[in-house]
């Protein structure tokens, strides 16, 4: 999906709307949503790609109010980003990456103030988990409800849940359940990206859909 522009650029919309002044950003990668941030007071972004993190400094080396450090989220040290006085979490399409989502909500949750935010990007629905979540390394496929009790035993509360992308919910389960399919076609990609979204996007910033791929998420620390 890294060729789908406009899907991503819709995501990073939503996303930094619901997104305070200072904001950790966990699975920051090469910094490609951060860019959405750079107007922010103070945006920390961790990955635990060594790599990645090397690129994503020097892409923001004349950015004094953007930092980045390779850090696990469930690390002892995760911690210490309290100093920085987040007043929101950014972490998109990486929850389900990681084995235990629920000791990593609790930390998000130790280093927010009361009312602080957790915006979160996630896949939907178990039934629709397949070859192309377990190539991309994703451990589970969340419900509402699901992520919903999950917060709330990280002791955050869900502000908001709403799904997203109602045609790739289709096309994600043809793939998976149909075809059998272990990676999305370019031309998939290219059809939905350039033809699919600009309508999509619109559609869905009116009326929620009643399914998605995706659920877009806002918690806030109680």
């Amino acid at each position: 999906m890294s060729k789908a522009v406009r899907y991503f650029e819709w995501q990073s919309r939503i996303s930094a709307e619901a997104l305070g002044r200072r904001v950790l950003e966990v699975g920051c990668g090469l910094g490609n949503f951060t860019q959405a941030l750079v107007d922010r007071e103070l945006v920390v972004g961790i990955d635990i790609d060594a790599a990645c993190i090397g690129l994503h400094q020097q892409r923001f080396s004349d950015r004094p109010n953007v930092q980045s450090r390779v850090l696990d989220a469930l690390d002892p040290e995760f911690l210490e980003l309290k100093q920085h006085r987040p007043d929101s979490i950014a972490c998109l399409n990486v929850l389900e990456h990681i084995s235990d989502d629920l000791a990593t909500l609790k930390r998000f949750a130790d280093v927010l103030p009361t009312g602080g935010r957790v915006v979160l990007l996630v896949p939907a629905f178990k039934a629709l988990y397949g070859p192309i979540d377990a190539n991309l390394g994703h451990y589970r496929r969340y419900t509402k409800a699901s992520l919903r009790a999950t917060a709330e035993q990280a002791g955050l509360r869900a502000h908001t849940l709403k799904f997203m992308n109602l045609v790739g919910f289709f096309g994600w389960w043809v793939n998976a359940k149909v075809l059998k399919r272990e990676e999305q076609s370019e031309g998939q990609i290219a059809l939905f990206d350039g033809v699919i979204v600009p309508v999509m996007s619109t559609l869905e910033g009116w009326v929620e859909p009643p399914v998605g791929q995706s659920i877009f998420a806002i918690l806030e620390k109680v």
